[in-house]
């Protein structure tokens, strides 16, 4: 098996058994909207960090920006003030509006384009600056969607990722609550190694996220957390009791399934003219 189909595969294993997503009250992928809100003010405030500081060197003449898996704009928002105009990809409307609205504010000319990339790449032109963050975990055929992301940029491709899959955090959960043994993989080594594959050279940071609280409170952070697991609402108490006993600080509660702090920034040349 190739690289490239390790790591679809290794994707593959995440899904939920049919008998535990069958018993569930609430869609367990539900993306938590207020995560990534959070994320975005927190990065607007104050830009900080490897991929920001990768993007903005793409940028020392300011120029034209891609965002794919935009969300709500942490990644491209903060680059505002180097950015002549972007164009955000997502495939969530309700993260588009969002991006819009902040982006409106930073008097940023956008573009908003709904939809699935690379599906969507060809009513896309290409930008100075590609970038896409905590994006790669979602894209089981990596090959097409980076290769795109390659021929859509001018200057530099930005992609950051968690150094192991974010939903391994959940794990010790699963095992708890189900019995079920979870996946470890994919890495972001295998990212690389499908980077290589494809003949791309990235450039390799490795960084650890200061903490940070992704959620207003321990029980919002509870909430989301017994949806991911799919138990019913009367298990509440039990993954509080399961957060406590994973150490989970309850004044700066992280959101379990979509990011751990430790993160890889890759960089590498884009192909467009």
């Amino acid at each position: 098996m190739d690289v490239l189909h390790s790591w679809a595969a290794q994707l593959a294993a995440w899904a939920i058994p049919e008998p535990i997503l069958a018993q569930a009250t609430e869609s367990p992928w539900a993306l938590p909207p207020q995560v990534f809100i959070r994320r975005a003010q927190r990065q607007v405030a104050e830009p900080t960090g490897p991929t920001y500081q990768a993007a903005a060197t793409a940028l020392a003449d300011p120029g034209t920006v891609l965002d794919v898996g935009a969300g709500a704009g942490a990644a491209s928002l903060p680059l505002a003030p180097l950015t002549v105009s972007a164009t955000a990809v997502d495939e969530n409307e309700a993260m588009l509006a969002r991006y819009a609205e902040r982006a409106a504010t930073l008097d940023l000319p956008v573009r908003l384009v709904r939809g699935r990339w690379p599906d969507v790449a060809g009513q896309v032109e290409p930008a100075d600056l590609v970038i896409c963050t905590h994006v790669l975990y979602n894209v089981p055929d990596i090959g097409p969607f980076a290769t795109e992301l390659t021929r859509h940029a001018r200057r530099r491709v930005v992609v950051e990722l968690n150094d192991r899959h974010p939903l391994v955090s959940l794990n010790p959960l699963w095992l708890r609550f189900h019995g079920l043994a979870r996946p470890a993989g994919p890495t972001a080594e295998d990212a690389v190694a499908a980077l290589h594959h494809l003949g791309l050279q990235p450039d390799v940071h490795r960084w650890t996220r200061p903490a940070a609280a992704d959620y207003a409170s321990f029980d919002e952070l509870v909430e989301i957390t017994r949806r991911r697991l799919c138990l019913p609402p009367e298990s509440t108490p039990d993954v509080a009791t399961a957060l406590h006993d994973l150490e989970v600080d309850p004044t700066t509660p992280p959101d379990l399934g979509t990011a751990t702090r430790h993160v890889v920034t890759l960089t590498w040349p884009g192909t467009a003219p």
